[in-house]
């Protein structure tokens, strides 16, 4: 009897995997193009800073506060979003907010001084609230614990691709453009990089359905074995939001995301400025030298959430990785030549994002069904505020220094207490399949 049962296992995890596959072709590269964008229109700001600094005469403090605005009004609407994602689904919630955001995004362009800036800020991190976290809650309906971190390490890959793409892009039209129909480049590139949104939002609408039960393109037994997989992986979880409110896990695990969103937006919004500031001056030349931390991160969020799968653990995976971005953002912060600024703060950002990637598949083992939509969207939102505080204190540092060096510093201990926080808080976790 016992040898059956091997190559009977043996024969449902190969069921399982083929069942993933279609799953992972189907969903996985829409929601990555749509993060895609989703963090371009977020942290092109860095980009467009290059310009409209000198045309709105803006300081690194006012820039500061503008980039990390975006999170107060995302913060304040994230949790309601994610609530009524559960009553009206996927589709509509995700398609809002896409067209919203996309418009809010392109409106850029007629930013014309500080409080204009601060307001369109604001109103895109209002209506781009819940799109994380609504994406995240989204799989959680499609694949099991064990196979999360690499389906995260896949559509939160594509933030970095988004920096692959968008450095050069973003550069290129800002520098091609500048001028034209009487636009600044920097309009135009907000123009430009905001439409996608729109349209992707539009066929969100008619690709996305809510849950497996409702795919045409799975087959009935594909559907069993889907539910079968996510009710096994989910035994004695949290699943009412209230229930949820109690967890003292629930709020050590949104300040450990405070410290990686940190050193994230560290990286997001300051790159473009680190890399000037390292003895690059042409704008396109930063945009190209961009690419490549973003295409670190890429490989290093797929090797860890693929490594991090396979051992069926969390915690530790994105604690060390969050240690060894620590060292290397001080390491950033102390160069003095341009191929040492280069090479650390490319180090530093794979391993903070391959971190920050992992984060996101520890949630599920402890919340499920209502606890797990308002549960991640509270942890997102508790940590988002550290997308206001890392900017916005870079930015005052850098003004009252003349150098990012301090506000890079803090930063790296941010992500030390934040690996800590994770590694006090590592789950009992089931072996990986």
């Amino acid at each position: 009897m016992a040898a059956n049962a091997i190559p009977a296992q043996a024969h449902s995890g190969e069921r399982s995997t083929s069942v993933y596959s279609v799953v992972n072709r189907r969903i996985l590269p829409f929601l990555a193009t749509c993060y895609l964008f989703a963090y371009l229109d977020r942290i092109n700001i860095g980009f467009a800073k290059l310009q409209m600094q000198n045309d709105l005469a803006l300081s690194d403090a006012a820039y500061g506060l503008g980039a990390g605005i975006f999170f107060f009004g995302y913060m304040l609407f994230e949790v309601p979003s994610n609530l009524l994602l559960v009553k009206i689904g996927a589709r509509w919630t995700l398609s809002r907010i896409l067209i919203l955001w996309g418009i809010v995004s392109a409106s850029m362009l007629f930013v014309t001084d500080v409080w204009t800036f601060y307001a369109l800020r604001f109103l895109l991190g209002v209506f781009e609230a819940g799109f994380a976290p609504g994406m995240i809650y989204y799989l959680t309906q499609w694949y099991p614990g064990e196979r999360m971190a690499r389906a995260m390490a896949v559509v939160l890959g594509a933030a970095p691709l988004g920096g692959v793409i968008g450095g050069p892009a973003s550069t290129w039209i800002m520098g091609h453009f500048a001028g034209a129909g009487g636009l600044a480049g920097w309009q135009w590139m907000f123009l430009a990089e905001g439409i996608p949104s729109i349209l992707l939002g539009i066929a969100a609408y008619g690709y996305l359905v809510d849950k497996p039960a409702d795919a045409r393109w799975l087959t009935d037994a594909q559907k069993a074995v889907i539910a079968g997989d996510i009710a096994r992986a989910a035994p004695g979880q949290a699943s009412s939001f209230g229930k949820a409110l109690t967890e003292p896990k629930l709020y050590v695990l949104a300040a450990a995301y405070f410290c990686l969103i940190c050193g994230v937006y560290a990286v997001g919004f300051w790159l473009p400025s680190i890399l000037k500031s390292a003895g690059l001056s042409d704008l396109f030349q930063i945009g190209l030298y961009s690419a490549i931390p973003n295409l670190a991160m890429i490989v290093a969020m797929y090797a860890l959430g693929r490594r991090s799968d396979r051992r069926g653990e969390r915690h530790l995976h994105s604690a060390i990785t969050a240690v060894l971005g620590a060292g290397l953002l001080a390491w950033a912060a102390y160069a003095t030549s341009f191929p040492a600024a280069l090479i650390s703060i490319t180090l530093a950002s794979a391993a903070i994002f391959a971190s920050y990637s992992v984060f996101w598949a520890i949630p599920q083992q402890h919340l499920k069904g209502t606890a797990a939509a308002g549960g991640i969207a509270l942890i997102n939102s508790i940590g988002l505020f550290g997308g206001f505080f890392s900017p916005t204190l870079i930015g005052w540092t850098k003004e009252a220094t003349g150098s990012l060096q301090a506000g890079l510093l803090v930063m790296a201990a941010l992500l030390v207490l934040g690996a800590v926080l994770l590694a006090t808080q590592r789950a009992q976790q089931p072996p990986a399949r």
